[in-house]
């Protein structure tokens, strides 16, 4: 599945209760499941992690159906060439500097 199909799937699956609930409530959402994932990563199993992961993927991408965005494209825009820093495909940016 590539990402813009993901994207799609999560809008066909949730889209009206996200636009509902609007930008503002499900960045709340996707905090908290940015918490679990940062317990997962400290003391979660494999498979707590991947599910913690998914999860922040997907409210990751309602947010974006709700904001107008297809992260494929803004992805492909931002990182399709390397980084947006140096413009390496791998990164040579001090590492003092966020890229």
């Amino acid at each position: 599945m590539t990402l813009r199909e993901f994207q799609a799937l999560i809008r066909r699956m949730y889209h009206d209760k996200d636009a509902a609930r609007g930008v503002e409530g499900t960045f709340m959402w996707l905090s908290e499941e940015i918490g679990e994932l940062a317990g997962a990563l400290r003391s979660g199993t494999k498979e707590e992690l991947a599910l913690e992961f998914a999860d922040v993927l997907a409210w990751l991408a309602t947010i974006a159906n709700v904001a107008d965005v297809d992260l494929e494209a803004a992805i492909e825009r931002k990182y399709g060439s390397g980084c947006p820093g140096c413009g390496q495909l791998a990164c040579v940016c001090p590492d003092a500097e966020k890229p």
